[in-house]
């Protein structure tokens, strides 16, 4: 049995196509495959067939991590998991990403497909195409936990023999995909407020979810980390076998991030157990590299030392996870105007990202700021944004390159896809809700803060003249501080809500679709259910305003 399957950034192989078809049918056929005694005509395996090669367990395993990364069966196109949405719109990380950002000040698209400008203008309905993929790519990844979870029980394993080794490893894999599971309802929490709710042990087939309130489904998301801490390998366990893959410390940041919000999502704020697992995790062994900024953002951020301080992170190889939603996103959409795509390791521009003058005001200095994370291309962009189509209007920037540290390109010499993993937890966030829970007199030591943040300002300034005393640090400066540290990351939007500066507070430009920006109503502060569901799940109620 192969015991390192997810080798470094090549964990998502395309050899699990064959099996998912499976699963995918199982989703839907199970509670009818045990009432009828049926085979099908053809060679079509069943699903309990599917499960006569051992490393079917892993196979599936990584379909379930991959279902943020990827979005269909091949790469980069076919065999989409979702059908309604070009399978390039409607993967799962570059939907979060614009859920997160283009809602905010952080940045803005030229594009003009379908109803993506509603994003940015706040004025969203509950037909947007994007918002309903986003949905149903929450509730597809739910589906496919379930079933792996269905699949796993100790009555499955043992009707089909499975005991040693083999047993033992499949225990690791029922609470990574239980995280998984997780992190899936976490945001479809912070998205929806009252999502549709369903778990291994609901009926498959023909079954409307029940609605589940928020605070009901923190609760849940709690109980399930807190229940699989021990089954999860150590923080920092062998970086080659579980790169990519959640461990204990993924957990711990997982439910940091849900008492970071409690407030929000239960009306009853939890910043001590804030302090308790940031403590935990920056206690585990990871650091901040003694390397420039924008290293954490380069094709070969996972052996370039960027990689120490990244607690959970998305992978992506441009020659084996191929998708054009995620980092092959992320890194073509904001090229264009003046600048040159073999800078950023790529073929072209898609002329498409840029951020806001708010955003750019965050730096002192700006464009020539002594903050290196000021990451700008200004040549021929103005900061003003005077039309959202214009690319040229708004500053671009430059975060992520698909290039090493000596700038050579990725490994896809077409230069479509990328070799950039996405850090979706690091220590940098863990340093910065550590200082907003002492803020929030959750405990902890201010002195302790203060050398916490003073180290991200000195990687990005590169000596101490960005440093701070407690006297600076206050809850703006936390908020304009995570957005200097952590902008294009997917946490501006629940950052911005945290601090009631999302919906009706907080201007930037082209919010509420005017030029010089305006507030908008506060109940955007969750996104509507789709309309989709409402007219088929008559257990669902839509959120307040929509």
């Amino acid at each position: 049995m192969k015991t390192k399957y997810i080798n470094n950034k090549a964990m998502m192989l395309r050899t699990i196509k064959g099996i998912l078809v499976v699963f995918t049918l199982a989703l839907f056929v199970q509670s009818c495959e045990e009432r009828l005694d049926l085979q099908p005509e053809d060679s079509r395996l069943t699903g309990e067939a599917a499960f006569e090669d051992p490393d079917s367990y892993q196979q599936f395993l990584a379909k379930i991590y991959a279902g943020i990364s990827l979005s269909g069966q091949e790469g980069p196109a076919g065999s989409a998991d979702l059908q309604g949405l070009d399978e390039g719109f409607s993967n799962y990380l570059r939907l979060y990403w614009k859920m997160q950002e283009l809602t905010t000040d952080e940045a803005l698209i030229a594009w003009n497909d379908g109803t993506i400008q509603d994003l940015h203008a706040q004025v969203w309905t509950s037909g947007n195409e994007f918002i309903r993929t986003m949905y149903s790519r929450l509730m597809y990844q739910v589906a496919l936990t379930n079933e792996f979870l269905r699949q796993t029980t100790d009555t499955k394993l043992d009707g089909r023999g499975v005991t040693g080794d083999l047993r033992a490893e499949i225990q690791t894999y029922r609470a990574e995909v239980r995280f998984m599971r997780a992190l899936t309802y976490w945001h479809a929490l912070d998205l929806y407020e009252n999502p549709p709710f369903i778990t291994e042990n609901d009926p498959v087939g023909a079954f409307l979810p029940p609605q589940i309130q928020r605070a009901d489904l923190f609760n849940y998301v709690e109980s399930e980390l807190l229940e699989i801490l021990d089954d999860l390998a150590e923080p920092n366990a062998d970086p080659v076998e579980y790169y990519g893959r959640a461990d204990r410390a993924a957990a711990w940041m997982l439910l940091a991030k849900l008492y970071l919000n409690a407030e929000v999502y239960t009306g009853t704020p939890r910043y001590t157990d804030v302090i308790t697992y940031t403590t935990n995790i920056i206690g585990a062994g990871y650091s901040i590299p003694n390397i420039p900024y924008y290293y954490s953002f380069l094709a070969d951020n996972n052996t370039n030392g960027a990689q120490d301080e990244v607690i959970f992170t998305i992978p992506y190889d441009g020659l084996r996870t191929q998708v054009f939603g995620g980092m092959t996103f992320i890194t073509h959409a904001p090229v264009g105007g003046a600048m040159d795509p073999t800078n950023f390791g790529i073929n072209g521009g898609w002329a498409g990202v840029r951020t806001t003058p708010t955003f750019v005001e965050q730096f002192p200095g700006e464009e020539n700021s002594a903050d290196g994370r000021a990451l700008f291309f200004t040549e021929g962009q103005t900061k003003n944004i005077s039309s959202v189509s214009t690319f040229t209007d708004g500053y671009a920037v430059s975060k992520y390159r698909n290039v090493d540290v000596s700038g050579n390109p990725g490994s896809d010499t077409s230069g479509d896809h990328t070799d950039i993993d996405f850090p979706m937890f690091r220590l940098a966030d863990v340093y910065l809700m550590y200082a907003e829970a002492v803020l929030q007199d959750g405990g902890g030591d201010m002195n302790t803060a203060v050398g916490y943040i003073n180290e991200l300002r000195e990687r990005a300034y590169g000596d101490n003249s960005g440093d701070i005393s407690a006297a600076d640090m206050d809850l703006d400066f936390i908020l304009s501080e995570r957005s200097r540290e952590l902008y294009w990351e997917c946490h501006r939007r629940t950052d911005l809500i945290r601090f009631n500066q999302f919906s009706s507070n907080g201007i930037w430009q082209w919010k509420g679709g005017v030029q010089q920006g305006t507030t908008t109503e506060s109940f955007r502060d969750v996104m509507p259910i789709p309309s989709t569901d409402l007219g088929i799940n008559t257990n669902l109620e839509q959120n307040t305003g929509y």
